[in-house]
């Protein structure tokens, strides 16, 4: 309990030290008192803009603190652009912790010390973040491996710091005239989601495993191999890769690597996860990414880190192809449909309301040459005038934008003439054509032909049963016509008894009021 007081007292000092009060009753709903407090602490400097001084006190605040605005950087629907430019700065900065302590975790989780299980095992971590750290390893076999554990007491970290955000966030909603639309409960349980998700480091190699399959016949793409012997949910063991980081311009070029390539093999391959796959690495930053410089597979991605991992299924690609395609047609129109028709514009939104207002918001940009023009910032864009109309952007949808802003720079960063839309429309057409016409048939009589395959030879056998039940049918609706005749003459024969009885006591009647009548 003290820990916990004492953490909200740490807060609070590096809000107040970098101004995060002043950012935030901008828009907040306060009392004359709390601006007479705010006017006392005139001994701060605030000179700095307001997104940079946020991403400090993120970054003094903590690891987990600083994930929060990694999160939070990818929700450019939801932040200023000032602000979310700045938190995408973050990085995970974050001490290694005690080699013994990574010892302790793997004997803990694998049942035997690194020098039993491995034969050689480096004890200085070669990576260190937030989540987990990285040791170089050799297998006894001779395979070359990196080593992944789970910093310890991670989860009660967790835990403690993402509680104090559910209730600022509480209050935001309560204070804020525009908190309730931004939905900062619904932000910081998608950040609890996606945090414990990284704790499990088996989903990881799990994500890893499927790029991995997913890739095995390309020359574009590599990922590292699992060892599933080794891995636990707070361990993974993985192919050691190596090759120079692509961020390096200068070691790729002295390398002899062709950068103008390699910019359009990394659109090549993020559009083959989209519209192939429909699994895509969701956390394509320079940090994660190498290029291999090994002699047989010389010139590749090699792709590092698979904590986060985003999926597509067909309605979301034919969603994505479509406006895609009728933007760069300047098919404003069929922009407004396929939101409407996807179901995430209300269906009483008017066609030419969201028509015009797509227009106006994205017209602009056709003033530049193609090639400069940014395929996130059209997402972007999209999702924006959507919220206007009521629309939710899909969770998928936001890792994909974050995702293609990361490969955009990293792409005109390696050729600042790439031309994403040359590079990207035949991916695009082709899904269409697939979707579309005998192409798009063929294709999927392809994907249900096992399933056919058991149902053909059933057929005389369902057919059989199909008549006998028939049959059956038959039998009893000829049951159940016999039981309604034989109800309703059932009806006719009551019907004349009463009829008959009710005339007797009539006539009976009539009879005794006459012979009273004449004896008297």
């Amino acid at each position: 309990m003290m820990w916990k007081f004492l953490r909200v007292i740490k807060i609070v000092r590096i809000a107040v030290r970098y101004g995060i009060d002043e950012i935030a009753m901008s828009g907040l709903r306060v009392p004359r008192t709390a601006r007479f407090i705010e006017a006392l602490l005139f001994w701060r400097d605030l000179s700095a803009p307001r997104g940079e001084r946020l991403r400090k006190a993120l970054e003094d605040l903590g690891p987990i603190f600083v994930k929060f605005g990694q999160v939070l950087s990818t929700r450019r629907d939801l932040m200023p652009p000032d602000i979310a430019d700045e938190l995408a700065k973050l990085q995970d900065r974050v001490p290694s912790f005690d080699p013994d302590l990574a010892i302790a975790q793997i004997v803990k989780s694998l049942g035997a010390h690194p020098d039993q299980l491995f034969a050689s095992f480096d004890r200085v971590p070669v990576a260190s973040a937030s989540i987990a750290q990285v040791h170089f390893a050799i297998l006894k076999d001779g395979r070359e491996a990196a080593v992944k554990v789970l910093r310890p007491g991670m989860k009660a970290a967790i835990d403690s710091d993402v509680a104090l955000m559910q209730i600022a966030a509480g209050w935001l909603e309560f204070l804020w005239s525009d908190g309730k639309r931004l939905k900062p409960k619904e932000v910081v349980a998608e950040f609890d989601k996606y945090l414990h998700d990284e704790l499990d480091l088996m989903r990881e190699a799990a994500n890893g495993s499927q790029l991995r399959r997913n890739f095995a016949d390309s020359d574009l793409l590599l990922v590292p191999e699992m060892y599933w012997d080794y891995c636990s949910s707070s361990v993974i063991v993985m192919q050691r890769m190596k090759g120079i980081p692509i961020s390096q311009l200068d070691q790729l070029r002295e390398a002899g690597v062709d950068l103008e390539k390699l910019s359009r093999d990394g659109v090549t391959i993020f559009f083959t996860q989209i519209f192939r796959d429909g699994f895509f690495h969701a956390d394509m930053h320079p940090g994660n990414i190498l290029v291999s410089t090994d002699p047989a597979t010389f010139g590749r991605y090699i792709a590092l880190d698979f904590g986060i991992v985003g999926t597509l299924n067909d309605f979301d690609k034919d969603y994505l192809s479509q406006n895609f395609l009728a933007f760069f047609r300047r098919d404003y129109k069929r922009v407004a449909e396929a939101h409407i028709e996807s179901g995430w514009a209300p269906k009483e939104t008017r066609v030419d309301e969201l028509e015009a207002a797509v227009r106006a918001c994205c017209e602009p940009i056709f003033d530049r040459p193609l090639k400069d023009i940014s395929f996130g910032q059209v997402l972007l864009r999209l999702f924006q005038t959507s919220r206007r109309f009521n629309v939710e952007v899909q969770p998928q949808l936001v890792l994909l934008q974050k995702t293609l802003l990361n490969i955009e720079g990293l792409g005109r960063q390696l050729d600042p003439n790439l031309d994403l839309w040359k590079t990207a429309k035949p991916y695009l057409e082709r899904w269409m054509s697939e979707q579309i016409g005998w192409r798009g048939l063929i294709e999927k009589l392809k994907t249900e032909a096992p399933r056919y395959s058991h149902i053909f030879p059933q057929l005389p056998r369902l057919a059989h049963q199909a008549l006998k039940r028939a049959g059956e049918t038959a039998q009893n609706d000829d049951l159940l016509a016999a039981l309604l005749m034989e109800q309703r003459a059932t009806n006719r024969l009551l019907r004349t008894i009463i009829y008959f009885a009710g005339g007797m006591i009539a006539g009976i009647l009539l009879a005794q009021f006459i012979f009273h009548f004449v004896e008297y």
